[in-house]
Parts: C-alpha cells; structure tokens; sequence
C-alpha cells in the first residue's frame, strides 16, 4: 500500500491561517495522484497528529509525516517524534520544511507579489527561538534571500531572539524603502506582528507557494521510498 501523507501544521485559530494548511495538503494531493493526504495539527487544533498517524496504522497503513514547520523545534523534536516513534517500522517523519534553496526563492517573489521596489532594503522576519541553532537558520536564509535580491537584506526575529522586526526594520531606514519577506507559513499572530512592524511594504507568508507544495512532495517521495523498500525487506 502507498503511505499516507499527513500534513502536519503546528495549528492556529486564524481562519486564514487553518485554510493555507488545508490549500498545501491539497495542493499536494494533486502532485501525488494514488497517495492520501490528511492534515493534522501539534496544537491549537484537531485533528492531532498523534490521532491520526494511530487511525491510519490501525488501519494497516504505512505513514509520512511532513512537518509544514520551517525549523527544528520542540514540536518536531517531541510531537511528531512521539508520533513516530509510537508505531516503530511504520511511520516516519521527513523533519521540518527549512531551510531549503526553494522557500527563499518563494520568499522573492512574494516580495514582488507585494510590489516590493527591486531596490527596496528588506528585512526576512522569522519566528526566533532561544537556540542558537534557529537563529543559525535564519542567518542562512537570510543569505539566500541576498544572493537573490539586489537590496540590502537583513533578519528580525518575532520572538525570542534580536533584533525585534520592528527594531530590524528601523535601522533598515535608508535613502529607500523597507520591506518585510514573512518567513512564515500563513497568517496569524505573528504575521499580525510583521504587518504592523512599520515597513513600507510586508509580503503575505509563503502559504501554498509552489515551491513549498515542491518541498513538501520531495520530502514525502524521498522519505516514502525509504519507507517501501524497507517494507519490503523486513530485518
């Protein structure tokens, strides 16, 4: 049997925000013709993800698990590993979305969606973590974002970390304009925060961007054919 594909989301309470998840997994289903895809949530939502990877393993079925999270993090490192590890042989996850080449280059156009000024100096807002390994990230796409963008390309955090996007966005003050690339997966509370940082222009989150709909298929083909072909070898 194919494996399933749930599309785990951390969840929110933003309408906008539950749609984009629903938009991805869909999007994916249509990349994946044969494969099933579910959505699934590590908080504020339901189905959890703990539910439905245990429905589908009782039913007999093989399970991927793409995280549509963009960095390492207590929920992939607890939730989902609970979910995996729970049903050995069975279930495997593919580990979070980012950072990948693709989702900068999402971030780009974005901007220009928004009408972003090519010489626009831009700050990549990010959720921000306590760990040093997080902010590694965001220092990484923040690199990919420049290698792409002919403005000045800097990073402010929404949490956690400095400089603040609000704080970002002010030292980005120039001869130009600012604008904000939201490292973001839909919105909610923290793209409440990027719109309200003071830039000149604040792109949409990546959503169901194309080229996050590519990751997600390639992380779920990559990890199902693991996940086959020991199937079909046993020990």
């Amino acid at each position: 049997m194919t494996p399933v594909l749930i599309v785990c989301a951390h969840g929110t309470d933003d309408p906008d925000g539950q749609a984009v998840v629903l938009e991805i997994a869909a999007a994916a289903a249509r990349r994946l013709p044969g494969v099933t895809v579910e959505a699934a949530y590590v908080d504020v939502q339901e189905p959890k993800l703990g539910d439905v990877v245990d429905r589908w393993v009782g039913a007999g079925a093989t399970v991927v698990v793409v995280p549509v999270l963009l960095t390492l993090g207590f929920h992939t490192e607890v939730d989902v590993a609970e979910a995996v590890s729970a049903h050995p042989g069975a279930v495997v996850s593919t580990g979070p979305l980012g950072p990948d080449p693709r989702l900068e280059r999402a971030l780009v156009d974005r901007l220009r969606e928004a009408g972003a000024p090519e010489d626009a100096a831009v700050v990549v807002a990010v959720a921000g973590s306590s760990r040093p390994e997080a902010a590694d990230v965001a220092h990484q796409v923040v690199a990919g974002v420049q290698s792409l963008w002919p403005g000045r390309v800097s990073v402010g955090f929404l949490s956690a970390a400095e400089p603040r996007v609000a704080e970002a966005v002010a030292s980005a003050r120039g001869m130009g304009p600012v604008a904000v690339a939201s490292y973001l997966i839909g919105p909610g509370f923290f793209q409440r925060r990027v719109d309200k940082a003071g830039a000149d222009v604040a792109a949409a989150p990546l959503g169901a961007h194309p080229l996050l709909v590519e990751v997600v298929v390639d992380r779920y083909r990559a990890a199902a054919g693991g996940l086959v072909a020991d199937q079909s070898h046993p020990g």
